[in-house]
């Protein structure tokens, strides 16, 4: 199968992240098992999702990962022009659903396989393909254990992210929190016998809306500049409540995120809501006529790491002399990486595509940025023959 036609392969297996991805887990497990590759898979508790991992090389130290995750974003209410899980190529494009959102670095490391088996490799190539990173890099950690308990240590690691083959070496840490608000129900004609619960989670909502204001107008941190925006920013993404009309809500939550700029303080933002909540708004709520048994609690759902700049590591410094580039840029968007980097791995990211067609209608990528990771990781091959750090 050449590079298009894994392409093909691999969208069509409808791995929003709802859903399992078994199905393309084996798929790719067998046709690294034609090459003579054998893999690792790494589930998660139900056993419904998979992470791969897989080695082409020597058992060694010093190698490279190449990591990338098989999850989609939903197409649910998305105006798309043709079947999103079968590709269709259109003036140089290739559209469908994960094509620039990642499904075509995976595709291209797997090109690449028959190639790299008939290579002298003096260091190994892994690949580490992961589940749910779209809902919070949720198969990335399981992966990381059981690489960093049951494989050699790799001199660094690249997250085939859309990134338009620029290498990233820094991106924001993301948290998601969910704020629940509890008030008592009772009938909209006698708002003394209940707390509305939705009044006071809007409130919350203005405390972060004024925050990410004060967020977007302080000075940027030193390092900023190369982030679009150069700011913490927070946002709130889902507020559910209340039953009907002519009831008062008993109940509302408001689902937020903040992703905090590297060298901000990742606590901030909940730390400042919680003291809001406990200083002001819980104790108003509890003075209500109908106030007791009234709460406001704030759950952290997931947090994924942030990417932090390390000016000539070997991820920096060898990616970009492979690349031909001088400098790095950074990502608007969370990944895997800064999981890798934390566990001792440098990592950068550098794959093909653009974030502006991630998650969209029509999804597509440019055929000449599939070719472009091509030379990449051709020219990332013949380092693995005579690796130089």
């Amino acid at each position: 199968m050449n590079t298009q036609d894994l392409i093909a392969k691999l969208i069509s297996f409808d791995t929003t992240s709802a859903l399992s991805n078994l199905e393309l887990i084996d798929f790719v497990a067998d046709y690294l098992d034609g090459h003579g590759i054998s893999s690792i898979r790494v589930f998660n508790e139900e056993k419904t999702k998979a992470n791969l991992i897989a080695t082409i090389g020597p058992e060694l130290e010093g190698g490279v990962v190449l990591s990338g995750h098989t999850d989609v974003v939903p197409v649910t209410g998305q105006a798309w022009t043709s079947d999103p899980f079968e590709m269709v190529e259109k003036d140089g494009r290739l559209q469908g659903r994960g094509t620039s959102d990642m499904k075509s670095f995976i595709a291209c490391c797997l090109a690449m396989v028959p190639g790299l088996v008939q290579r002298k490799l003096a260091v190994p190539v892994h690949f580490a393909f992961s589940y749910d990173e779209e809902v919070g890099c949720l198969g990335a950690r399981p992966l990381l254990d059981r690489f960093v308990k049951d494989l050699p240590r790799p001199l660094m690691c690249i997250v085939g992210e859309p990134s338009e083959m620029k290498v990233a070496n820094a991106h924001r840490g993301i948290a998601t929190y969910l704020t629940t608000v509890k008030g008592k129900p009772g009938h909209s004609s006698t708002p003394k016998f209940g707390v509305n619960a939705i009044n006071y989670a809007m409130e919350c909502a203005g405390f972060l809306t004024d925050l990410a204001a004060e967020f977007r107008d302080r000075p940027p941190p030193p390092g900023a500049e190369d982030f679009d925006p150069p700011f913490t920013t927070i946002n709130l993404g889902r507020i559910d409540g209340g039953t009907a009309t002519n009831i008062i809500a008993g109940q509302c939550s408001l689902a937020w995120d903040c992703r905090v700029i590297p060298g901000a303080d990742s606590q901030e933002a909940i730390t400042r809501l919680n003291a809001f909540v406990k200083t002001d708004l819980l104790p108003r709520m509890q003075a209500e006529p109908a106030g007791e048994g009234v709460s406001i609690e704030t759950e952290l759902d997931h947090a994924v790491m942030p990417l932090v700049p390390i000016p000539g590591s070997p991820a920096e410094s060898i990616v970009l002399a492979l690349t031909g580039q001088n400098r790095c840029t950074s990502t608007p968007f969370a990944t895997e990486a800064g999981m890798f980097q934390d566990v001792g791995i440098p990592a950068v990211i550098c794959g093909p595509g653009s974030a502006a067609q991630a998650h969209q209608p029509d999804e597509f990528i440019e055929r000449s940025e599939v070719d472009a990771c091509m030379e990449f990781l051709k020219k990332l091959a013949g380092w693995a023959e005579q690796p130089t750090s």
